[in-house]
């Protein structure tokens, strides 16, 4: 995908999201210091105006921005998923090598949601506000999720759980964010019964499919370029009320997403391409500096793919069908960043919402985490959409997303690398245990 055009100014798309939070927030705060009443104080005229601004003007806006980028859930993890499983049918032809790039896949990734969750446990960002803000937090977005507290409040056992996956409607399940497992699960089903029939059975299936992805994608595009103005209108909304305290909350949230990303890529890829392609650090590295550049600038996994696979095959001499197969798989299925970004986000937005998360909720957190990531478009943004199903599935308000559109981008900019490097390494292993000699 193209990257988003720049102003007559030269301003790129991730710095007017930045600049957006950075107005939004300094109104917002300012206002808040010059008429906020003391805590328990009486409100003044002055205040009762801004509240009215705040919530009917100014966050319908940012309502609609939302709205819009939550319109294009269904489609995408329903088609994403169809194709990924559908598409499947070549692994079958290579035998033990898809196998195995599977498994990488399905390990490297579930180890970054773990390590995403655990960043969030022991450091606790959302809890980094006094409980009047937090109290203050919750019923701002109290109206927005009474539904969801409800169905939280009939907590169901495991293996009714297991029985409400499978959807007895699947329109239905489309219709309900509390039900979307059962439209994953059918996403999966019929594109592993796809893999069964003969191509040409299904080849229009596909095509519609892949048609819609297309558009939605293209969509997310268009939405994302509202991005600033929605970003101003949330962060302004949520300052203006709670002040600079939210602002010292999404620092931290920063703080823990990009420490983990960073970590991640840092020491666990590092480690992987010792380990299993036998590439000393420095070595790997010196490779692939023009792959993190690209991916960093890009934001973008499917931009990035050709650039993978050069970096593959002429600077470490991965065989092109390897690298061939291996990447555009992994531009759609491999997000090892992308699921620790969602571990990271969706308990840090649970903490801040006061819903404690129990080992079987966060278990069920982790195989959603991984199908989502699977399921995100490897586009600029093209996550957050996802995030949405998940919170609501842990009857977390996906309101709560304005908390963190701010600083997204920085955040999806970082997250693209291990995402790519970890497409690199996973080549780098399957060459190296077919026989090829990788370049020193």
């Amino acid at each position: 995908m193209e990257s988003a055009p720049s102003s007559s100014r030269g301003l790129s798309l991730p710095t007017k999201i930045l600049l957006g939070l950075l107005f939004g927030a300094a109104i917002g705060v300012t206002l808040n210091v010059m008429y906020a009443p003391p805590l328990g104080g009486e409100k003044t005229e002055e205040w009762k105006t801004l509240e009215g601004i705040a919530d009917g003007v100014v966050k319908p806006f940012g309502d609609l921005f939302l709205s819009m980028l939550f319109m294009v859930v269904v489609p995408i993890v329903f088609s994403s998923l169809f194709l990924g499983v559908a598409g499947l049918g070549s692994v079958q032809k290579l035998g033990s090598l898809g196998g195995r790039t599977l498994l990488w896949f399905l390990v490297t990734t579930t180890a970054a949601v773990l390590l995403g969750i655990f960043l969030v446990t022991v450091i606790a960002p959302g809890k980094a506000v006094s409980p009047e803000v937090a109290a203050q937090i919750k019923a701002q977005y109290l109206g927005d999720a009474q539904a969801r507290i409800q169905q939280g409040a009939q907590a169901k056992g495991w293996i009714q759980m297991l029985v409400d996956i499978v959807p007895r409607n699947v329109v239905g399940a489309a219709a309900d964010n509390g039900k979307v497992l059962g439209l994953i699960f059918f996403a999966l089903v019929l594109g592993a019964a796809a893999i069964r029939l003969p191509a040409e059975r299904t080849r229009v299936l596909r095509e519609l499919l892949e048609g819609i992805y297309e558009l939605c994608v293209r969509v997310l595009g268009w939405v994302m370029q509202l991005a600033p103005y929605g970003v101003a209108c949330l962060i302004f909304h949520a300052t203006a009320k709670l002040g600079i305290d939210v602002m010292k909350l999404v620092g931290v949230y920063f703080l823990t997403a990009m420490g983990g990303l960073v970590f991640y890529q840092l020491v666990v890829i590092t480690l992987l391409a010792k380990v299993f392609a036998g590439i000393a650090p420095g070595r790997f590295y010196r490779g692939c500096r023009t792959l993190i550049v690209t991916a960093f600038s890009t934001s973008s996994s499917n931009a990035t793919m050709p650039t993978t696979i050069r970096t593959a095959t002429d600077e470490f001499g991965v065989p092109k069908e390897i690298a061939g197969f291996v990447m555009p798989l992994g531009a759609t299925m491999n997000m090892n960043g992308t699921a620790l970004f969602e571990g990271v986000s969706i308990l840090f937005l649970a903490q801040v919402y006061g819903q404690d998360l129990s080992l079987a909720t966060q278990a069920m957190v982790v195989g959603m985490a991984v199908l989502t990531a699977i399921g995100a478009a490897g586009v600029p943004g093209g996550s957050l959409p996802l995030l949405a199903v998940v919170l609501a599935q842990i009857q977390v308000p996906p309101e709560l997303l304005a908390l963190i559109l701010g600083v997204d981008r920085l955040v999806d900019m970082t997250r693209t690398i291990p995402n790519v490097t970890s497409d690199l390494v996973c080549s780098l292993w399957l060459a190296r245990r077919e026989g090829h000699v990788l370049k020193a």
